[in-house]
Protein backbone atom coordinates (compact mmCIF):
# COMPACT_ATOMS: atom_id res chain seq x y z
CA UNK A 1 0.00 0.00 0.00
CA UNK A 2 1.57 3.55 -0.93
CA UNK A 3 0.90 5.84 1.92
CA UNK A 4 0.99 9.65 2.04
CA UNK A 5 4.51 11.16 3.16
CA UNK A 6 4.77 11.03 6.94
CA UNK A 7 6.68 10.52 10.10
CA UNK A 8 8.84 7.57 8.55
CA UNK A 9 10.82 9.93 6.20
CA UNK A 10 12.00 12.88 7.80
CA UNK A 11 14.41 12.32 10.30
CA UNK A 12 15.17 8.47 8.94
CA UNK A 13 16.71 9.49 5.88
CA UNK A 14 19.03 12.36 7.46
CA UNK A 15 22.76 11.63 7.57
CA UNK A 16 24.09 8.75 5.33
CA UNK A 17 23.31 10.85 1.68
CA UNK A 18 22.07 13.74 0.62
CA UNK A 19 18.53 13.00 0.01
CA UNK A 20 16.21 15.78 1.36
CA UNK A 21 12.48 15.51 1.84
CA UNK A 22 9.80 17.13 -1.04
CA UNK A 23 6.22 16.20 0.81
CA UNK A 24 3.80 17.07 -2.11
CA UNK A 25 6.30 16.98 -4.76
CA UNK A 26 9.02 19.33 -6.16
CA UNK A 27 9.27 20.52 -10.27
CA UNK A 28 12.98 19.72 -11.55
CA UNK A 29 12.34 21.16 -14.83
CA UNK A 30 9.36 21.93 -17.37
CA UNK A 31 7.15 18.37 -17.34
CA UNK A 32 9.36 16.63 -14.85
CA UNK A 33 8.27 16.20 -11.41
CA UNK A 34 9.99 14.97 -7.86
CA UNK A 35 8.66 13.34 -4.68
CA UNK A 36 9.58 10.80 -1.98
CA UNK A 37 6.42 8.69 -0.39
CA UNK A 38 6.17 5.80 2.09
CA UNK A 39 5.40 2.46 0.93
CA UNK A 40 3.76 -0.65 3.83
CA UNK A 41 5.95 -4.19 2.26
CA UNK A 42 5.59 -7.47 3.50
CA UNK A 43 9.21 -6.72 5.13
CA UNK A 44 8.73 -3.50 6.14
CA UNK A 45 8.41 -0.08 5.27
CA UNK A 46 9.77 0.92 2.05
CA UNK A 47 10.68 4.92 0.96
CA UNK A 48 10.21 5.74 -2.29
CA UNK A 49 11.64 8.49 -4.51
CA UNK A 50 9.89 8.92 -7.88
CA UNK A 51 10.39 11.05 -10.96
CA UNK A 52 7.60 11.82 -13.35
CA UNK A 53 8.36 12.95 -16.44
CA UNK A 54 5.93 14.14 -19.21
CA UNK A 55 7.24 12.93 -22.81
CA UNK A 56 4.11 14.91 -24.45
CA UNK A 57 6.13 18.10 -23.08
CA UNK A 58 8.65 19.17 -26.27
CA UNK A 59 11.25 20.54 -24.05
CA UNK A 60 11.61 17.09 -22.11
CA UNK A 61 13.29 13.95 -23.36
CA UNK A 62 14.67 10.86 -21.85
CA UNK A 63 17.74 9.27 -23.21
CA UNK A 64 20.35 7.00 -22.52
CA UNK A 65 23.48 7.28 -19.89
CA UNK A 66 26.41 5.36 -20.13
CA UNK A 67 29.99 6.19 -19.99
CA UNK A 68 31.05 6.61 -23.62
CA UNK A 69 31.50 2.76 -24.02
CA UNK A 70 29.75 -0.26 -23.13
CA UNK A 71 32.64 -1.99 -21.69
CA UNK A 72 32.69 0.98 -18.89
CA UNK A 73 31.11 2.12 -15.71
CA UNK A 74 30.64 5.18 -13.55
CA UNK A 75 28.44 6.34 -11.24
CA UNK A 76 24.96 7.94 -11.96
CA UNK A 77 26.19 11.23 -10.63
CA UNK A 78 28.73 11.72 -13.21
CA UNK A 79 26.65 10.02 -15.99
CA UNK A 80 24.20 12.75 -15.46
CA UNK A 81 26.50 15.46 -15.21
CA UNK A 82 28.87 14.99 -18.07
CA UNK A 83 25.56 14.07 -19.88
CA UNK A 84 24.08 17.63 -18.29
CA UNK A 85 20.65 16.01 -17.37
CA UNK A 86 18.52 17.21 -14.65
CA UNK A 87 17.78 13.76 -13.55
CA UNK A 88 18.71 10.09 -13.90
CA UNK A 89 18.61 6.45 -12.39
CA UNK A 90 20.63 3.82 -12.99
CA UNK A 91 20.17 1.28 -15.60
CA UNK A 92 20.09 -2.30 -16.67
CA UNK A 93 22.16 -5.38 -14.39
CA UNK A 94 26.06 -5.85 -15.74
CA UNK A 95 28.98 -7.82 -15.70
CA UNK A 96 29.69 -6.59 -12.48
CA UNK A 97 32.69 -9.85 -11.33
CA UNK A 98 34.29 -13.01 -12.50
CA UNK A 99 34.95 -15.11 -9.48
CA UNK A 100 34.18 -18.27 -11.20
CA UNK A 101 37.06 -17.19 -14.05
CA UNK A 102 40.12 -16.25 -12.48
CA UNK A 103 42.14 -14.01 -14.50
CA UNK A 104 39.31 -13.00 -16.55
CA UNK A 105 38.28 -9.04 -16.80
CA UNK A 106 34.91 -8.31 -15.30
CA UNK A 107 33.98 -6.18 -18.05
CA UNK A 108 30.95 -3.57 -16.93
CA UNK A 109 29.33 -3.94 -19.68
CA UNK A 110 25.21 -4.57 -19.38
CA UNK A 111 23.12 -7.54 -19.56
CA UNK A 112 20.41 -6.56 -22.33
CA UNK A 113 20.55 -4.78 -25.94
CA UNK A 114 21.01 -0.92 -25.33
CA UNK A 115 20.46 2.10 -27.58
CA UNK A 116 21.22 5.48 -27.28
CA UNK A 117 20.32 8.40 -29.28
CA UNK A 118 19.10 6.16 -31.76
CA UNK A 119 21.84 4.07 -32.37
CA UNK A 120 22.60 0.30 -31.37
CA UNK A 121 25.14 0.12 -29.36
CA UNK A 122 24.79 -3.42 -28.31
CA UNK A 123 22.85 -6.66 -28.03
CA UNK A 124 21.84 -9.34 -24.97
CA UNK A 125 23.66 -11.92 -24.10
CA UNK A 126 22.63 -15.41 -23.95
CA UNK A 127 19.73 -15.47 -21.18
CA UNK A 128 21.97 -18.04 -19.15
CA UNK A 129 24.86 -15.44 -18.87
CA UNK A 130 23.05 -12.78 -17.57
CA UNK A 131 23.40 -11.01 -14.00
CA UNK A 132 20.25 -10.66 -11.51
CA UNK A 133 17.47 -12.14 -9.86
CA UNK A 134 15.25 -15.14 -11.38
CA UNK A 135 13.54 -13.96 -14.80
CA UNK A 136 9.84 -13.96 -14.95
CA UNK A 137 8.38 -16.91 -17.32
CA UNK A 138 8.37 -15.95 -20.58
CA UNK A 139 10.76 -12.83 -20.14
CA UNK A 140 14.45 -13.31 -21.86
CA UNK A 141 17.32 -10.91 -21.87
CA UNK A 142 16.64 -9.46 -25.05
CA UNK A 143 13.73 -7.54 -22.97
CA UNK A 144 13.84 -3.67 -23.54
CA UNK A 145 12.34 -0.37 -22.00
CA UNK A 146 12.59 2.07 -25.00
CA UNK A 147 11.66 5.19 -25.90
CA UNK A 148 10.62 5.84 -29.54
CA UNK A 149 11.07 8.70 -31.96
CA UNK A 150 7.61 9.22 -31.41
CA UNK A 151 8.48 10.29 -27.80
CA UNK A 152 6.04 7.52 -26.47
CA UNK A 153 7.21 5.17 -24.17
CA UNK A 154 6.80 1.12 -24.67
CA UNK A 155 8.09 -2.29 -23.70
CA UNK A 156 9.58 -4.45 -26.01
CA UNK A 157 12.05 -7.09 -27.40
CA UNK A 158 15.23 -6.09 -29.60
CA UNK A 159 16.69 -9.23 -31.34
CA UNK A 160 20.26 -9.05 -33.21
CA UNK A 161 20.11 -9.54 -37.10
CA UNK A 162 23.58 -10.12 -38.51
CA UNK A 163 25.73 -11.97 -41.23
CA UNK A 164 28.98 -12.06 -41.85
CA UNK A 165 30.26 -12.50 -45.78
CA UNK A 166 33.29 -14.16 -46.44
CA UNK A 167 35.31 -15.68 -49.73
CA UNK A 168 34.12 -19.12 -48.06
CA UNK A 169 30.19 -18.16 -47.37
CA UNK A 170 28.11 -16.74 -44.99
CA UNK A 171 27.22 -17.52 -41.80
CA UNK A 172 24.86 -15.52 -38.66
CA UNK A 173 26.52 -13.25 -36.68
CA UNK A 174 25.17 -14.22 -33.19
CA UNK A 175 26.93 -11.23 -31.21
CA UNK A 176 27.63 -7.45 -30.93
CA UNK A 177 29.58 -5.87 -28.34
CA UNK A 178 28.55 -8.17 -25.48
CA UNK A 179 30.29 -9.69 -22.71
CA UNK A 180 29.32 -13.28 -23.44
CA UNK A 181 28.53 -14.82 -26.86
CA UNK A 182 26.30 -17.91 -27.50
CA UNK A 183 28.07 -21.31 -27.83
CA UNK A 184 29.07 -22.24 -31.22
CA UNK A 185 28.97 -18.40 -32.47
CA UNK A 186 30.67 -15.07 -33.46
CA UNK A 187 30.18 -12.33 -32.24
CA UNK A 188 31.29 -8.87 -33.25
CA UNK A 189 33.13 -5.81 -31.65
CA UNK A 190 33.49 -2.77 -32.58
CA UNK A 191 34.46 0.91 -31.86
CA UNK A 192 31.72 0.86 -29.27
CA UNK A 193 32.73 -1.64 -26.85
CA UNK A 194 36.29 0.37 -25.04
CA UNK A 195 39.24 -0.85 -24.19
CA UNK A 196 38.22 -3.83 -22.30
CA UNK A 197 39.54 -7.32 -22.69
CA UNK A 198 37.07 -9.31 -25.17
CA UNK A 199 38.14 -12.83 -23.90
CA UNK A 200 35.44 -12.36 -21.04
CA UNK A 201 32.81 -13.05 -24.40
CA UNK A 202 34.16 -16.58 -25.23
CA UNK A 203 33.68 -17.96 -20.97
CA UNK A 204 30.59 -19.64 -19.72
CA UNK A 205 27.88 -21.74 -21.49
CA UNK A 206 24.15 -20.55 -22.43
CA UNK A 207 22.89 -21.83 -19.57
CA UNK A 208 25.69 -21.34 -17.63
CA UNK A 209 27.68 -18.19 -16.65
CA UNK A 210 29.90 -19.86 -14.58
CA UNK A 211 30.88 -22.77 -17.17
CA UNK A 212 34.75 -22.82 -17.97
CA UNK A 213 36.32 -20.49 -20.55
CA UNK A 214 36.64 -21.91 -24.03
CA UNK A 215 39.79 -23.97 -24.62
CA UNK A 216 38.73 -23.56 -28.49
CA UNK A 217 38.61 -19.56 -29.65
CA UNK A 218 40.06 -17.38 -32.84
CA UNK A 219 39.55 -13.57 -33.59
CA UNK A 220 39.91 -11.99 -36.65
CA UNK A 221 40.21 -8.01 -37.14
CA UNK A 222 38.43 -6.08 -40.44
CA UNK A 223 39.49 -2.90 -41.49
CA UNK A 224 38.13 -1.94 -44.64
CA UNK A 225 36.16 -4.82 -45.49
CA UNK A 226 39.78 -6.25 -44.82
CA UNK A 227 41.02 -9.08 -42.37
CA UNK A 228 44.08 -7.54 -41.34
CA UNK A 229 44.85 -9.63 -38.63
CA UNK A 230 44.26 -13.08 -36.50
CA UNK A 231 44.44 -14.03 -33.29
CA UNK A 232 43.77 -17.46 -31.12
CA UNK A 233 42.63 -15.43 -27.81
CA UNK A 234 40.57 -12.91 -27.68
CA UNK A 235 42.57 -9.59 -27.61
CA UNK A 236 42.02 -5.76 -25.97
CA UNK A 237 42.62 -2.57 -26.10
CA UNK A 238 40.78 0.31 -28.27
CA UNK A 239 39.01 -0.63 -31.44
CA UNK A 240 39.47 2.43 -33.96
CA UNK A 241 35.95 3.23 -35.40
CA UNK A 242 35.11 1.69 -38.65
CA UNK A 243 37.48 -1.28 -37.81
CA UNK A 244 35.29 -4.40 -36.50
CA UNK A 245 36.82 -7.61 -34.49
CA UNK A 246 35.16 -11.03 -34.77
CA UNK A 247 35.82 -13.19 -32.13
CA UNK A 248 34.40 -16.92 -32.53
CA UNK A 249 34.36 -20.11 -29.91
CA UNK A 250 33.99 -23.45 -30.83
CA UNK A 251 32.51 -23.78 -34.10
CA UNK A 252 32.71 -20.02 -34.86
CA UNK A 253 36.01 -19.83 -34.33
CA UNK A 254 36.65 -22.90 -37.09
CA UNK A 255 34.84 -21.00 -38.88
CA UNK A 256 36.85 -17.87 -38.73
CA UNK A 257 40.11 -19.85 -39.05
CA UNK A 258 39.29 -20.28 -42.73
CA UNK A 259 40.01 -16.50 -42.94
CA UNK A 260 43.47 -15.24 -43.88
CA UNK A 261 44.65 -11.95 -43.68
CA UNK A 262 43.78 -9.73 -46.94
CA UNK A 263 40.40 -11.72 -47.48
CA UNK A 264 37.50 -9.47 -47.86
CA UNK A 265 35.09 -9.66 -44.70
CA UNK A 266 31.96 -7.88 -44.90
CA UNK A 267 29.75 -7.60 -41.57
CA UNK A 268 26.15 -6.33 -41.24
CA UNK A 269 24.17 -6.34 -38.20
CA UNK A 270 20.84 -4.55 -37.17
CA UNK A 271 18.19 -4.87 -34.13
CA UNK A 272 14.68 -5.83 -35.24
CA UNK A 273 11.95 -5.07 -32.33
CA UNK A 274 9.11 -7.35 -31.84
CA UNK A 275 5.99 -5.38 -31.78
CA UNK A 276 7.26 -1.61 -32.90
CA UNK A 277 7.37 -0.42 -36.18
CA UNK A 278 8.73 2.96 -34.93
CA UNK A 279 12.61 3.18 -34.44
CA UNK A 280 13.69 3.58 -30.70
CA UNK A 281 15.45 6.91 -29.63
CA UNK A 282 17.07 5.06 -26.50
CA UNK A 283 16.06 1.82 -25.36
CA UNK A 284 17.68 -0.22 -22.11
CA UNK A 285 18.11 -3.76 -20.66
CA UNK A 286 15.90 -5.46 -17.90
CA UNK A 287 12.96 -7.23 -17.75
CA UNK A 288 8.69 -6.24 -17.48
CA UNK A 289 6.70 -7.02 -14.46
CA UNK A 290 3.48 -5.14 -15.23
CA UNK A 291 1.48 -4.99 -18.76
CA UNK A 292 -1.48 -3.47 -19.80
CA UNK A 293 -2.20 -3.05 -16.17
CA UNK A 294 -1.81 -6.77 -15.53
CA UNK A 295 1.09 -7.85 -13.37
CA UNK A 296 3.15 -10.91 -15.40
CA UNK A 297 2.75 -13.98 -13.69
CA UNK A 298 5.15 -15.67 -11.45
CA UNK A 299 6.89 -12.91 -10.42
CA UNK A 300 9.00 -13.45 -7.38
CA UNK A 301 6.83 -12.77 -4.17
CA UNK A 302 9.84 -13.75 -1.36
CA UNK A 303 13.20 -11.75 -2.09
CA UNK A 304 12.70 -8.36 -0.61
CA UNK A 305 15.22 -5.87 -1.42
CA UNK A 306 16.23 -2.29 -2.52
CA UNK A 307 14.82 -1.81 -6.34
CA UNK A 308 14.79 0.32 -9.42
CA UNK A 309 11.60 0.32 -11.63
CA UNK A 310 10.73 2.33 -14.61
CA UNK A 311 6.87 2.63 -15.59
CA UNK A 312 4.71 4.50 -17.98
CA UNK A 313 1.12 5.55 -18.08
CA UNK A 314 -1.19 7.57 -20.71
CA UNK A 315 -0.53 5.84 -23.61
CA UNK A 316 3.28 5.99 -23.16
CA UNK A 317 3.68 9.77 -22.69
CA UNK A 318 3.78 9.83 -19.02
CA UNK A 319 7.16 7.95 -17.72
CA UNK A 320 7.22 6.96 -13.45
CA UNK A 321 10.81 6.51 -12.45
CA UNK A 322 11.34 5.25 -8.94
CA UNK A 323 14.37 4.46 -7.47
CA UNK A 324 13.85 2.80 -3.26
CA UNK A 325 15.88 4.47 -0.63
CA UNK A 326 19.24 2.09 0.83
CA UNK A 327 19.34 3.65 4.25
CA UNK A 328 18.75 1.28 7.14
CA UNK A 329 15.44 1.78 8.16
CA UNK A 330 14.51 1.15 4.65
CA UNK A 331 16.62 -1.63 3.19
CA UNK A 332 14.60 -4.54 3.51
CA UNK A 333 13.07 -3.09 -0.20
CA UNK A 334 10.41 -5.38 -1.57
CA UNK A 335 9.69 -7.96 -3.77
CA UNK A 336 9.45 -7.89 -7.31
CA UNK A 337 5.64 -8.66 -6.54
CA UNK A 338 5.65 -5.77 -4.57
CA UNK A 339 7.53 -3.71 -7.15
CA UNK A 340 4.57 -4.40 -9.65
CA UNK A 341 2.00 -3.52 -7.38
CA UNK A 342 3.36 -0.01 -6.23
CA UNK A 343 3.65 0.99 -9.59
CA UNK A 344 0.22 -0.04 -10.75
CA UNK A 345 -1.27 1.97 -7.57
CA UNK A 346 0.46 4.87 -9.34
CA UNK A 347 -1.06 4.48 -12.53
CA UNK A 348 1.25 3.14 -14.33
CA UNK A 349 -0.12 0.33 -17.45
CA UNK A 350 3.42 -1.06 -17.65
CA UNK A 351 6.64 -1.47 -15.64
CA UNK A 352 10.31 -2.58 -16.13
CA UNK A 353 12.43 -3.43 -13.18
CA UNK A 354 16.24 -2.41 -13.47
CA UNK A 355 19.23 -3.37 -11.45
CA UNK A 356 18.50 -2.86 -7.30
CA UNK A 357 20.37 -3.62 -4.51
CA UNK A 358 23.69 -1.76 -4.10
CA UNK A 359 22.94 0.03 -8.03
CA UNK A 360 19.62 1.95 -6.92
CA UNK A 361 20.08 5.45 -7.31
CA UNK A 362 17.87 8.40 -8.40
CA UNK A 363 19.91 11.89 -8.80
CA UNK A 364 18.03 15.65 -9.41
CA UNK A 365 19.26 19.04 -10.37
CA UNK A 366 18.23 21.69 -8.66
CA UNK A 367 17.54 25.10 -10.72
CA UNK A 368 20.79 27.00 -10.95
CA UNK A 369 22.64 24.04 -9.50
CA UNK A 370 25.93 23.04 -11.61
CA UNK A 371 25.87 19.34 -10.73
CA UNK A 372 23.53 17.12 -9.62
CA UNK A 373 21.96 15.43 -5.63
CA UNK A 374 21.51 11.72 -5.19
CA UNK A 375 17.92 11.49 -3.93
CA UNK A 376 18.27 8.16 -2.19
CA UNK A 377 20.69 6.52 -0.06
CA UNK A 378 22.88 4.15 -1.67
CA UNK A 379 22.38 0.87 -0.14
CA UNK A 380 26.04 0.14 0.24
CA UNK A 381 26.58 3.39 1.50
CA UNK A 382 28.08 4.93 -1.33
CA UNK A 383 27.60 5.43 -5.34
CA UNK A 384 28.01 2.12 -7.09
CA UNK A 385 29.64 2.68 -10.36
CA UNK A 386 27.18 1.08 -12.88
CA UNK A 387 26.98 0.57 -16.69
CA UNK A 388 24.06 2.74 -17.63
CA UNK A 389 20.96 4.82 -16.64
CA UNK A 390 18.57 6.40 -17.60
CA UNK A 391 18.94 10.30 -18.26
CA UNK A 392 16.10 13.30 -18.26
CA UNK A 393 16.93 15.60 -20.23
CA UNK A 394 15.54 19.70 -20.39
CA UNK A 395 15.56 21.95 -23.12
CA UNK A 396 14.71 25.81 -23.41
Amino acid sequence: MVTAFGVLAGAALAGAAPAGAVAAGKRIAPGVTYRQFDVEAGAGPAHAHLLTVDLANPHVRVGLLYPGAVAARTTVSRLADSAGAVAGVNGDFFNITETQHPGVEATGASVGPAIADGQVLKAAVPTGQRFGPALPPGTSTRDVFGVGTDRRARLDRLSLLGSVVTPEGAFPLKGLNQYALAENSVGAFTSRWGSASRMRAVCGSDTQRSAPCSGDTYEVRIVDGRVVSVSDTPGSGTIPAGATVLVGREEGAQRLRKLSVGDAVTVKHSMVAASSGVPYAFAIGGFPVLRDGEALSGLDDVTSTVRTVVGFKGGGHQLLILALDGATEYRSGMTVAEEAGTMRSLGASDAFNLDGGGSTELVTRDDGASAVTVRNHPSSGAERPVANGIGVFSAP
